[in-house]
């Protein structure tokens, strides 16, 4: 196509062009109403079949396929199988509009085009389709003000970011015991997909502007990237936690992995214009499937499946997760070693030398089958009587970033102390072997290395690390974050300095925080 554009889009632009091309953006396109998505179900959808008829290839009665429209008459046809271009060939009809994306293809110029009255109408139909859907505008894309271009004009210099760039780096003032806050809002500040939504303005605020602490998280994000070096203070999202979290008011010394929890939730509850709809645009009454950026990024689904020791059969229940709490060597519950030998092996990138525990035990402890015993017996559904039964804990959906807090903190009626048994956690971690899907492949425990390639999809990338230094009466929080691949920095409340790999592994460990390598489109 030509720099001026396509010459054949002024041969369409006859009588109720504008009205035709709204109609197929309304209907087919961004479908806003649950009648027009009902349109663009599969075929193979039993339930609406008959619906599903008018918009299928005319040609092969496909419904993928890239299916386009013509623009100058009905016609629906794939595009990866050229029936669509069959079709321009024969009536000459040249323009024709993908139905999942809405761009405008031209078959002379063999090219999808771009025209501004086109365009205009596809944005405003599109926007309508998000209102239909309770959305709103929230995901439009951002586009400058003739202010906003003026200043650009005027100010030419652009912000490199390079990888020895030091911006999203900014020390904490510790405002009286809260470094369990402050190495929290680090590796907050520092998840990719966090920062990434926080930082194009995504959050609509549907609350009071003084009292919303995901608007405080987004003007803290505003903060770490500004450049600035000095300390920043954060009085505001302190003050919003004692507000919303009343359980972590006051001076005293909180636990930060408590603190993790409760800031989830508070975030998850004031993102009230994230949270998903039905067809008719009603917000969806399941909690436990919120479309919230925290939910998006946090959330897992653990699988507990019960056996009854006696007929076998199974009871399944899938709960949502923020975290996984693991057990760790030394503490009063039972611990069993899992390790493949203390040979020096190494599994998930993890060393087995001198039978060190490591993330990946305490992953197969945490998976392992229990048997709940004869003081726990559960109603059979089968046997309809009680019976004895194991337990077993598997990862049903593996969320974007997976937070592992070790127990370190042991609370008991005679007992109160902290553990400080060495664990080892790796760079990259592989939770394949620990989803319900794998889950065959350990039996009674016993951990089998499965043959096949592990999957990539589930491996994690570590960018975070949270640090308890001292005992359980007096002691300090410290956090690694992963600044850039391979640079870590260690955040001591106001300080930041510069930490090797080997610092980062070497740690004690409490909260490690691992990001998805891949991520999957919904």
């Amino acid at each position: 196509m030509s720099p001026a554009g396509c010459s054949h889009v002024n041969a369409y632009k006859v009588d109720n062009w504008r009205q035709n091309l709204r109609v197929i953006y309304q209907c087919f396109v961004w479908s806003g109403s649950a009648e027009t998505r009902r349109r663009k179900v599969l075929q193979n959808d039993v339930r609406w079949t008959p619906l599903a008829k008018s918009c299928i290839c005319h040609m092969c009665g496909a419904h993928l396929n890239r299916l386009h429209s013509c623009l100058s008459c009905v016609f629906f046809g794939c595009f990866t199988k050229k029936h669509i271009h069959e079709h321009a060939k024969n009536k000459r009809h040249n323009l024709a509009i993908d139905l999942l994306y809405g761009g405008i293809y031209c078959f002379v110029c063999q090219d999808y085009i771009y025209d501004k009255e086109m365009e205009q109408i596809a944005k405003e139909e599109q926007r309508k389709a998000w209102k239909l859907q309770g959305v709103g505008e929230k995901y439009s894309t951002w586009e400058p003000t003739k202010r906003e271009l003026e200043l650009l004009r005027h100010n030419p210099k652009r912000r490199k970011i390079t990888t020895n760039c030091t911006i999203g780096l900014r020390g904490l003032i510790n405002l009286g015991n809260t470094c369990f806050m402050n190495c929290i809002v680090q590796a907050l500040t520092h998840t990719p997909l966090l920062r990434d939504f926080f930082l194009s303005d995504r959050h609509k605020c549907e609350m009071q502007s003084n009292s919303c602490l995901v608007c405080e998280m987004s003007q803290l994000f505003q903060e770490f990237y500004s450049g600035h070096r000095w300390p920043h203070i954060p009085f505001r999202l302190l003050h919003l936690v004692w507000t919303h979290a009343r359980h972590l008011a006051g001076y005293e010394q909180q636990d930060a992995h408590e603190f993790l929890i409760a800031a989830l939730d508070v975030l998850h509850r004031h993102c009230k214009g994230d949270t998903t709809r039905d067809d008719n645009g009603k917000k969806a009454n399941n909690p436990n499937h919120c479309s919230c950026i925290i939910d998006q990024i946090f959330t897992g689904g653990l699988q507990s499946d019960v056996t009854c020791q006696v007929c076998h059969g199974v009871s399944t229940t899938i709960d949502p997760f923020w975290d996984i709490s693991l057990d760790l060597p030394g503490s009063s519950t039972p611990f069993w070693p899992l390790s493949p030998g203390g040979d020096g092996s190494t599994v998930n990138g993890e060393s087995h030398l001198s039978g060190a525990t490591t993330l990946t035990d305490c992953l197969r402890r945490f998976t392992r089958p229990e048997h709940l015993g004869s003081s726990a017996k559960i109603k059979c559904g089968g046997c309809h009587s009680y019976q004895e039964s194991t337990k077993q804990l598997t990862m049903k959906k593996l969320p974007i970033v997976a937070c592992f807090h070790l127990k370190r903190f042991e609370h008991s009626a005679k007992l109160r102390r902290k553990i400080t048994t060495y664990v080892s956690f790796p760079l990259e971690l592989d939770m394949t072997p620990f989803i319900a899907s794998s889950k065959e492949s350990r039996m009674n425990g016993q951990y089998q290395q499965t043959v096949e390639v592990l999957n990539n999809d589930n491996k994690y990338s570590l960018f975070a690390v949270v640090n308890h230094q001292g005992t359980l009466e007096s002691g300090h929080y410290t956090s690694f974050i992963r600044q850039h691949k391979d640079q870590w920095f260690k955040c001591d409340d106001a300080i930041i300095t510069k930490a090797s790999i080997k610092d980062v592994l070497d740690s004690e460990g409490y909260l490690l925080f691992y990001h998805k390598q891949f991520l999957e489109y919904e």
